[in-house]
């Protein structure tokens, strides 16, 4: 996400350029929010922010200050009624609000808005949005304060899991940070204005000064008088881990610590742990390449690329077909036969989720002659799901849940692999372990999680009133129906306005091995490893090779039950 306030300054295109270098962090759906004073006018659609927008629509978008957001879906399904930024008429104006991260309490605060207030009659979850954004939405407009600014002073401390909040009114762009800190929240600083990012990245696309982070509990508020700053919640950093192993781009810091370098570092100490004989160390691209560089530099052997990388083929909403699909992940990544013939290969990658992709490559190796294979990797392995914005797979689904190292390894048909340690990866960001969260790794969450069934991507479809929403999909989530001719959806500030919403065209807890909250058919992990080429595996790439190994669906063994902390 990605808010701005700079009179005099093009705001909407500032949004523009700081969403297309934040991309990486989602890629279903895009829009930008500005405001002129007087009216708050969004345009949203599905797709990627290039996709979305273009210089006519950026024009239409005229104002002092703006919020953007793409958005990838961890609340609430991939459809129109739930891009972002949301709207909501309050008692004294408007909220256009963008979210990034996930809330673990969205059930119970559902359930006491809906027991206050009965089901909104208007605003974004009256026409079909599921997401926690809307919730909070909501939730911002039910506050009789005098000002959003102590609506927001209520309600932040309420909030329960991971959010960094991006949202303004007519006049004033807010910032919110979780008082776990899980994701990064950055501030910067324009010639006439302040900007907000999930990344320092986006600071510098726009010609911004990274002035600071912006604190775990904190809110700010920028408008003509300046930045002011208040705390919500006392902090208990326990930032994202996988932050700095794959989401965040290399060329931004976190705490003070370049990704890149944290990245390179991984690489060197998984060489120190899993040394091998080999002729050649090569990443799978672009996500494993820092730490394969690491690894070359203190393993002493040779670095090269055994992959090239089609760099014009992104997400596409054009599936596949059947021919296509038999070409499998070539259409992305095609092996340099004359590089990897008769070598034996150190393939460096950041994680492993469900395995498909790594099998998929090695078979592809194998298949340009490649002599040996040794896939290390520079994250221990992933055991458990994540409930603060990265949508992994269930633990079903999980490869290294109920498998171990070696039946991994015969899974992928590698002919060795290796996990970098917990500790060495924690070593290699240069934070303190007591501050990052690991429970992708070790099961052990920094906030408390409630009952399976008040977790999980569908969670308010569950609890929707079916005659909450114009028009409810058969057999789906009510959704709100896309403007015919543009997704511009705007709101009227001034007294006069009726309803104010109209459409128009222009503490750590462990959790059990029941995987709380993790929808049957989850595809997972998008837009995390793996995901850009999920759609283009071949069958057998899907299951686990080799006759007699477990299937990575179904584990040979059950898990252990996870114990308190």
């Amino acid at each position: 996400m990605f808010g701005v306030w700079a009179p005099g300054e093009e705001v909407a295109k500032l949004a523009y350029y700081g969403l297309y270098a934040l991309q990486h962090r989602g890629q279903e759906s895009a829009g930008i929010a500005a405001s002129d004073g007087e009216r708050i006018a969004v345009y949203k659609d599905m797709g990627l922010v290039s996709q979305v927008f273009d210089e006519t629509t950026l024009n239409t978008l005229t104002g002092h200050l703006a919020v953007g957001h793409c958005r990838y879906s961890t609340t609430g399904g991939s459809h129109w009624a739930n891009a972002q930024p949301t709207l909501g008429a309050t008692p004294h104006g408007t909220v256009a609000l963008a979210h990034n991260g996930n809330l673990t309490n969205s059930a119970e605060l559902y359930d006491n808005l809906i027991d206050k207030s009965g089901f909104p009659s208007r605003g974004e979850m009256a026409q079909g949005n599921t997401t926690d954004t809307a919730l909070v939405t909501a939730l911002l407009a039910e506050h009789p304060h005098g000002s959003l600014e102590d609506a927001a002073m209520q309600l932040l401390p309420q909030l329960v899991g991971s959010f960094c909040l991006a949202f303004m009114d007519e006049h004033t762009l807010y910032a919110a940070r979780d008082p776990q800190g899980i994701r990064p929240l950055v501030l910067g600083r324009l010639d006439r204005g302040w900007v907000v990012a999930s990344e320092t990245a986006a600071l510098d696309i726009v010609g911004a000064s990274l002035v600071r982070e912006i604190e775990p509990g904190e809110f700010v508020a920028i408008d003509e008088h300046g930045l002011r700053s208040q705390r919500f919640a006392e902090t208990r950093r326990a930032a994202c881990v996988f932050e700095y192993v794959y989401l965040a781009r290399p060329d931004t810091t976190i705490n003070g610590r370049s990704v890149y370098e944290s990245r390179v570092e991984m690489g060197r100490r998984l060489a120190r742990e899993h040394r091998v004989e080999a002729d050649l160390v090569m990443p799978t691209p672009e996500s494993g390449t820092p730490a394969a560089i690491g690894y070359a530099e203190e393993s002493g052997i040779p670095f090269g690329n055994g992959l090239v990388k089609n760099a014009y083929v992104g997400r596409t909403f054009i599936q596949p077909s059947d021919t296509i699909r038999q070409l499998g992940i070539r259409l992305k990544l095609n092996p340099l036969k004359s590089v990897v013939a008769g070598k034996r290969l150190v393939v460096i990658d950041d994680s492993i989720v469900r395995g498909n992709t790594q099998r998929a490559l090695i078979r592809m190796l194998r298949e340009a002659g490649a002599a040996e294979i040794h896939v290390r990797i520079s994250s221990p392995p992933i055991k458990w799901p994540c409930f603060y914005g990265i949508d992994f797979a269930s633990r079903a689904e999980l490869i290294a849940n109920g498998l171990g190292v070696e039946e991994i390894r015969a899974s992928l048909g590698a002919d060795s692999l290796g996990y970098i340690s917990e500790d060495g990866m924690v070593s290699a960001t240069r934070q303190e372990r007591a501050e990052l969260c690991t429970a992708c790794f070790s099961g052990t969450y920094p906030t408390r999680l409630p009952d399976a069934d008040k977790l999980g991507k569908n969670v308010f479809e569950a609890r929707t009133p079916v005659d909450s929403s114009p028009r409810r999909e058969p057999g789906g989530p009510s959704v709100a129906q896309r403007p015919e001719h543009a997704s511009a959806v705007s709101i009227d500030t001034r007294p006069s306005s009726d309803d104010g919403l109209s459409r128009r065209a222009a503490g750590r807890t462990r959790i059990s091995d029941q995987d709380p909250g993790v929808q049957e058919g989850s595809t997972g992990c998008d837009p995390g490893p793996d995901s850009d080429l999920e759609d283009l595996l071949l069958p057998e790439d899907r299951v686990p090779a080799g006759p007699g190994t477990p299937s990575a669906a179904q584990p040979a063994t059950q898990p252990e039950t996870a114990k308190d902390a």
